[in-house]
């Protein structure tokens, strides 16, 4: 691992308990007219917040449960994490279905989707997200599937975290450096082919290191063409830290904007017990500043909630494996958030 580095907080597909929604959702289509969803969650308004709430994810499920279990104190603490747009990851197995049911889910509410691709080869350096697809071809086919999926729908896609930091950190090793850079601008070109698609490229976070050190390889990997990058996927840094860090990367990549997963980051990160695990399903977190586009900064596009949050980083500090729903840290998250 190396979580020691900063680079921790693998991103995790969330596969187990996700409920896809293929034909569409009851939601808001408005500003200030919310309808009740039968996960009773409805939408963000829009002139704050343009991406779509999941009425059916875990998170509005697990209110449920806690609400049919009379448990109302627990259901209004999940209610925080259920009733903000959190990224959806797509499945390879799925992509296409996935894309199209939630892209259709969130144009009938009047919403983008916000996408997260995740399944380069050699993902995660055989960690515990390992995987990935087997070689380019199959990588390539794969983001064939999810553009087909999102087709003219507006949609925002978070471009395979981790993927430009593992080469440069040296867990992913030089021998596929070419291929994943190629792979890279091929699908920040197809997703930039839609009509309504954003691409974010992933560019790590504030504590593995410094924006010397990966504006090149971002550059390598088509971050130009892209509509910016993201920063602090699947991690704790503070929003104040990872603005710094944005900042200073962007100065060396265009004035590139980016956007900031403040998910789980209300805490900050964790910096007691093993340093080489303190990205995994740390204790005393907390939510961070909940989704929007109104940031007061040109620069940052939106705080997106990119991790979902209650879903475990991986089989560790007593946790289910990675992308699953793990309600009591869930709780802990939003308890600690105030």
């Amino acid at each position: 691992m190396y979580g020691s580095r900063g680079a921790g907080a693998r991103a995790c597909v969330a596969v187990a308990g996700a409920v896809l929604l293929f034909t569409g959702c009851s939601s808001s289509g408005g500003d200030g007219d919310p309808e009740e969803s039968a996960g009773k969650v409805s939408q963000q308004p829009k002139s704050k917040d343009p991406y779509w709430v999941n009425p059916d994810g875990n998170a509005a499920e697990q209110v449920t449960t806690y609400e049919k279990d009379g448990k109302d104190d627990d259901a209004e603490l999940i209610r925080k994490i259920a009733e903000q747009p959190v990224g959806e990851w797509l499945t390879p197995e799925n992509a296409e279905k996935e894309a199209r049911g939630f892209t259709e889910a969130a144009a009938k509410a009047d919403r983008d989707a916000l996408l997260v691709v995740y399944n380069i080869p050699h993902r995660d350096c055989g960690q515990f997200s390992g995987g990935g697809a087997a070689d380019g071809n199959e990588y390539r086919a794969f983001i064939d599937k999810v553009a087909k999926g999102i087709g003219d729908r507006g949609a925002t896609v978070i471009l395979e975290p981790d993927a430009v930091l593992h080469m440069v950190d040296g867990c992913t090793p030089e021998e596929f450096h070419e291929e994943r850079y190629d792979l890279l601008k091929g699908a920040i070109e197809k997703f930039k082919s839609l009509k309504n698609t954003k691409v974010y490229l992933d560019a790590g976070n504030a504590g593995w290191g410094k924006p010397d050190q990966i504006f090149e390889p971002l550059q390598w990997a088509g971050v130009d063409q892209a509509d910016g990058f993201s920063v602090n996927v699947s991690n704790f840094y503070t929003t104040a830290d990872s603005k710094k860090y944005g900042q200073e990367l962007s100065a060396k990549v265009g004035n590139k904007p980016f956007v900031i997963d403040t998910s789980r980051n209300g805490n900050g990160p964790y910096t007691k017990g093993d340093p080489k695990e303190n990205w995994c399903n740390p204790p005393g977190r907390a939510l961070g500043e909940t989704p929007t586009t109104k940031t007061g900064d040109d620069l940052i596009d939106a705080y997106l909630w990119v991790k979902r949050p209650g879903e475990s980083d991986g089989t560790c500090k007593g946790g289910p494996k990675a992308g699953e729903w793990w309600p009591e840290y869930a709780l802990k998250l939003a308890k600690a958030s105030g």
